[in-house]
């Protein structure tokens, strides 16, 4: 059975089998090294393998600089570099003799100098991330620091003569104080970066098996011994550069970003690191100093050691100062913007004309501005501290003051509930009831709601103003019916005949007088309903319904208008019961009824459906007629609205009806919208709370009756 592993696995499964391959590479060369082969060929060997390590490691970078970009690719870019020029010194040695005068420097010594170079200049550009100039310069001095207490424990330890003065001594220490610096940038970035740690890793490991080797060849060189390939000490080579190309291949951890700032881990291991190094190199120094005492050149290295040191902690208390006096800008600087942003905040809030206070998780108020302040009577510091819905909030209607969980305060703060046009009293300083209208909004932070925001607005004059457009309304349309009821009376009697045969032509003026009076009141009617829906003294008494029942009554009355209209009227499935006001729910189906009906074309079809879902029952009424416009899909339930401007000349009507609809429909807990057919025509849908199932019968229930349709 074939198994599918994802990339990364595939990239782990290929390093594992690297590694294996890396450590057996080793163990034969290894028996090489110490076998009784030649020794030409055993140098052959260890050049040869470090030439072909130095191609497949600048070929491994090739693939990262690829899939790179920025100070990253930069720095791949150096570290092929510096492999190429590290196989060229291998070649170089393969090819060219080693002179026999000790300390003499050979070109590929020149060449593998200059590669360590470009590999110090690739370890500074890695990651990607830009580094300041004082951040540079303290990683190489920690190299330096770190590689000059390992040099100076190996001369005062183990190695006496290593730094004494002769003719190749100085120079040929370069290259292992290099290879201890390269080392230590490598150990470095792997404390302190979140990414690549097996790569970093990997590099420090093999840069420290480089030192190793260097050191012994140092030291042989140093003592006026000749140094040839093929001993033991090529096994610190040999590992270094396998290590380095089983780093190269190490899959990377995460996508690269290219010049992304990216998060460091604290350099406090690194510096401990550096410092415990330094305290044990100069430990020892000064042990052997007291007892035996040290060579000059030895003496030397500590002091430079220590000017490193010196300099370390110099340049860090500059860039430490150099950051503190710019954090201190910056926050000088933020605080301004702060301050600049709080005092316009506060100018806006105390500007409005509306009132606007803000409580704690507690309800206690914390900040008032002068608009409340004026409208409750108070003065703004008497307010604060104090606790909102004990001082100012209404009392019911039993003269107690309602439970403070029960407050939109607290349900803003318990809850994160946001209250928009709330209605409500406050209690002024001087006992007068102020009517407000209220929205209340919690404030966050971090998730956590931590207070609200209350805003209220002094609606006195709006209800003055309600109140008198109401009495105003039933007074005029009060007005209206009495006359309108003789008026139709007597064209009722004169239509009837009470004045003896009329001639044809006022027989055909008297019917479009009865029709005139009957559309003005029907007028009237739907103005009285729109004004006690708003006014809220509409009441209605909703009940278990069969839909059934208020289909087949809705249909029925309008059936005589459909066959007049020359439309099919057809009641489909329906199915389901509700909880609403039989008269209501009647009146609204007449009302999409009466809509459909009139911008139906002669020989159309209209239908009424109803279907039951989980908690709503859906009512559907779908005509063939013109549709209605995408634009005018809500719009044609807001009052005196019509899909088009002559719609009221030619088919009559007011555009009441559908907002008289969508008033009792939202008010019975359902919704309204409308909707074009695929085909033609145009269907609208509203829904009502669906009932359980049928109760026992009670004197109470309300059977459906038939209601007056609105226009």
């Amino acid at each position: 059975m074939e198994v599918h592993l994802d990339p990364q696995d595939r990239a782990v499964r290929r390093l594992r089998l690297m590694g294996l391959a890396v450590a057996l590479v080793l163990a034969v060369l290894a028996v090489v090294l110490v076998s009784d082969l030649p020794h030409r060929v055993r140098q052959t060997v260890t050049l040869t393998t470090l030439a072909l390590s130095g191609v497949v490691a600048a070929l491994g970078f090739r693939r990262r600089i690829l899939a790179s970009t920025g100070r990253r690719q930069r720095a791949y870019l150096l570290f092929a570099g510096a492999c190429l020029l590290a196989t060229t010194s291998n070649l170089l040695q393969l090819v060219l003799p080693r002179a026999t005068a000790p300390g003499r420097v050979m070109p590929g010594d020149v060449v593998l100098t200059l590669a360590l170079a470009v590999g110090v200049a690739g370890m500074v550009h890695f990651p990607s991330r830009a580094r300041r100039t004082t951040d540079v310069t303290r990683m190489i001095l920690d190299g330096i620091v770190i590689g000059g207490s390992i040099l100076l424990v190996a001369d005062v330890t183990l190695f006496p003569d290593l730094l004494v003065d002769n003719p190749g001594g100085w120079p040929l220490l370069v290259v292992p104080v290099t290879d201890v610096v390269l080392a230590t940038l490598a150990t470095l970035l792997y404390l302190r970066s979140r990414r690549d740690h097996l790569m970093l890793g990997l590099l420090a490991l093999s840069f420290f098996c480089f030192a190793a080797s260097d050191f012994g060849f140092a030291f042989v060189a140093a003592s006026g011994r000749q140094f040839t390939y093929g001993s033991i000490v090529d096994a610190g080579w040999l590992s270094g550069y396998l290590l380095l190309v089983l780093a190269i291949w190490v899959p990377a951890h995460g996508p690269v970003e290219p010049d992304v700032v990216t998060t460091e881990k604290s350099p406090v291991l690194s510096t401990a690191v550096m410092f415990v190094l330094f305290l044990v190199g100069l430990g020892i120094t000064l042990v052997k100093f007291s007892s035996e005492g040290v060579s000059l050149p030895a003496v030397v290295l500590l002091l430079l050691v220590v000017l490193a040191v010196l300099a370390r902690q110099s340049l860090l208390g500059i860039d430490n100062d150099r950051l503190r006096r710019r954090l201190e800008e910056r926050v000088a600087e933020r605080t301004r913007s702060l301050r600049q942003i709080t005092a316009r905040t506060d100018l806006m809030v105390d500007s409005v004309g509306e009132g606007i206070y803000g409580v704690d998780p507690d309800g206690l108020i914390t900040f008032v501005n002068p608009a409340a302040a004026h409208a409750l009577g108070y003065a703004a510091e008497d307010l604060t501290g104090c606790d909102a819905h004990t001082t100012f909030h209404a009392r019911g209607p039993d003269g107690e003051l309602l439970p403070k969980d029960q407050c939109y305060i607290a349900e803003a703060v318990r809850e994160g509930l946001v209250a928009t046009s709330e209605d409500d009293s406050y209690v002024r300083r001087d006992g007068r009831l102020l009517p407000v209208e209220v929205t209340t909004t919690p404030l966050t932070e971090d998730d956590t709601v931590v207070g609200a925001v209350v805003i209220f607005r002094d609606v006195t004059q709006r209800r003055e103003v309600e109140r008198l457009k109401s009495e105003f309304v039933s007074m005029v349309s009060h007005e209206l019916r009495t006359p309108l009821t003789a008026i139709q009376g007597s064209l009722g009697l004169i239509s009837g005949g009470a004045l003896g045969p009329l001639p044809a032509g006022a027989a055909r003026m008297l019917e479009i007088a009865s029709i005139s009076a009957h559309r003005l009141n029907r007028l009237v009617d739907d103005i009285l309903d729109i004004e006690r829906i708003e006014s809220g003294v509409l009441v209605l008494q909703p009940a278990w319904q069969d839909a059934r029942v208020l289909v087949g009554a809705a249909a029925e009355q309008m059936q005589v208008l459909a066959v007049e209209a020359g439309v099919e009227l057809r009641v489909g499935t329906v199915s389901g019961a509700v909880h609403a006001d039989p008269d209501r729910a009647t009146q609204t189906l007449i009302n999409l009824l009466g809509n459909a009906l009139k911008f139906s074309y002669p020989g159309g079809l209209v239908e009424i459906t109803a279907w039951a879902g989980d908690d709503v029952v859906e009512f559907c009424v779908t005509d063939q007629g013109r549709g209605i416009p995408d634009d005018r899909l809500e719009r044609i339930f807001n009052r005196f609205e019509q899909v088009d401007s002559s719609d009221a000349r030619e088919k009559g009507g007011f555009g009441l009806g559908l907002a008289i609809s969508r008033s009792l429909v939202e008010r019975s807990g359902g919704r309204i919208w409308a909707t074009n057919n695929a085909d033609r025509g145009a269907t609208l849908h509203f829904t009502l709370p669906r009932a359980a199932d049928r109760p026992e019968r009670d004197p109470s229930t309300v059977e459906a009756v038939p209601a007056s349709a609105g226009a």
